[in-house]
């Protein structure tokens, strides 16, 4: 019954991209099934959790550059923006700002597309309206 919300924001911290998995689904997984939404963009901050080759090239590859720590088991760290990395909090501000909704933070919603729907309705009601 537990399941994670992978999200792309905008620069303002304005989700545009959401996607429910179970919770046992690994972070870059959830971001391969992003991959082909990704909007336009100059930059992705992400966290350790989608630290992966694959992943890196392909934002390499559609002209993103990939602003992401590597993780503590790499053999050959890969160094990142540590000053355009500060603005990730921006993101985890939207987390915080979804999970004020009782209903989103206690997961009333047996259903994953009952859940995700009312997530994209406190999104919008937060973020666009």
């Amino acid at each position: 019954m537990n399941s994670k919300l992978h999200a792309v924001c905008d620069g303002h911290g304005r989700p545009l991209i959401l996607l429910l998995s179970e919770g046992q689904m690994s972070d870059y997984k959830g971001a391969a099934l992003m991959l082909p939404a990704l909007p336009k963009a100059k930059e992705l901050l992400s966290d350790k959790g989608y630290d992966a080759n694959w992943f890196r090239k392909a934002l390499t590859e559609m002209g993103i550059a990939a602003c992401i720590p590597s993780k503590a088991n790499r053999k050959r760290p890969i160094e990142h923006d540590r000053t355009l990395y500060r603005q990730r909090h921006k993101i985890e501000n939207m987390f915080g700002k979804l999970k004020d909704w009782r209903r989103i933070h206690t997961r009333y919603d047996r259903c994953a597309h009952t859940f995700l729907s009312a997530i994209c309705i406190a999104a919008t009601v937060i973020f666009w309206l």
